[in-house]
Parts: structure tokens; sequence; C-alpha cells
């Protein structure tokens, strides 16, 4: 990215990846209104939680820019939070709670969320305040 491009990301919500993860946990919060009310506090509290958390995450990441280590940490949390995502979504489809293919899109979007927090991950001095 380099200097230039620093200047287009003013804050963490002009990310792509905050917009991807931000709209799959919206998508993720509504789809889990129909899952059963036994899982309220087991399988609909995970998910909605974990996707919730991709974004928070994010966001901490984006303010802790001047050091790299505390930067790369929260983005490495933000993966964890992204691949636990993905598994509640499957839990979703085995226990038929959700649809395959709307699980499969909330599942790609979260390969693209993963893609990009790696990207960062591997070159964080491209994001890093000076």
């Amino acid at each position: 990215m380099g200097e230039k491009g620093k200047k287009y990301f003013r804050t963490h919500e002009d990310l792509a990846i905050y917009q991807l993860a931000f709209s799959a946990a919206m998508e993720i919060f509504e789809q889990s209104k129909n899952f059963p009310l036994e899982e309220k506090y087991s399988l609909t509290d995970q998910i909605r939680r974990s996707s919730r958390s991709v974004c928070a995450n994010t966001a901490e990441a984006w303010r802790k820019r001047r050091y790299k280590a505390a930067f790369v940490a929260k983005l490495s949390d933000c993966k964890a939070e992204a691949a636990e995502t993905q598994v509640w979504l499957k839990f979703a489809v085995k226990c038929q709670y959700i649809e395959v293919e709307k699980a499969r899109e909330l599942y790609g979007t979260y390969n693209q969320v993963l893609s990009g927090l790696v990207t960062m991950i591997t070159y964080p001095d491209d994001w890093l305040l000076d």
C-alpha cells in the first residue's frame, strides 16, 4: 500500500474487511433470530458474539497502529474470531437452523475477511502510523 495508500483510510470503517465483517455480522444477527429458543444461550449467542467481535477487534487494531506488535496481535484476534464464526456457521447448517446457500455465502465472506487480515498481518508496516 505504501504512504500514498494510507491517506485513503481515515478510520477502521473505511476498510473493506471491516465493511464486509459488519455486513456479515448483521446478516448473522438476522438469520439467528430464527434459531430455536433452546439455542439462545449457546449457538445464537456464540455466533453473534464472534461475528461482532471481528468488527470490534478490527476497530481496536486500527487504534493500535502506532505499535506494530499490538496491531498484529489484535489482527490475530480478528482472525481467530472470524474462524470461530465459520465454525458456528457449520453447526448452524448441520442443525438445520440456516439454509446451506446462505451459510456458504457468509462463510465465503469470512474467507474474504480472513484473506484481508492475513495481508495486513503479513505487511503491517503498510498500515502503521509514523
